[in-house]
């Protein structure tokens, strides 16, 4: 599940490109990543990890789930800061290219609608 919400909060602004209705939900998952890694909150995700990690009679993980699985892992953690920058620069780069296509679509539709009403009488 971690993984899934990770990729869906860095890539899921593309999909709004195709479907424009997941533009919402992925502004509140943005959001809510943004959040976590501003203010250092603990990720309900990584709690229903430990808690179920208890149950099955394992010791639950001190760490969250980017710094147990992902930083040291998937890259040296010296390399954290410039990460989270990359991941800002790509979800504002989906939004500002969802914004542009849109609008470009909008800017065609009325043009369309200019030449094909009739000329206007005096």
């Amino acid at each position: 599940m971690h993984f899934a919400f990770l990729a869906y909060v860095v890539l899921g602004g593309f999909l709004a490109w195709r479907w424009p209705k997941a533009f919402w939900p992925h502004l509140a998952a943005a959001a809510w990543g943004l959040t976590v890694v501003t203010f250092s909150l603990r990720c309900p995700l990584t709690s229903i990890e430990h808690w179920a990690r208890r149950r099955a009679g394992q010791a639950g993980v001190e760490r969250g789930f980017i710094d147990q699985y992902i930083e040291g892992v998937l890259y040296p953690a010296r390399y954290t800061h410039y990460l989270q920058v990359l991941v800002g620069v790509l979800v504002v780069g989906s939004y500002v290219g969802l914004y542009v296509k849109y609008r470009n679509r909008r800017d065609t539709t009325r043009r369309s609608k200019k030449m094909s009403e009739p000329p206007a009488t005096v």
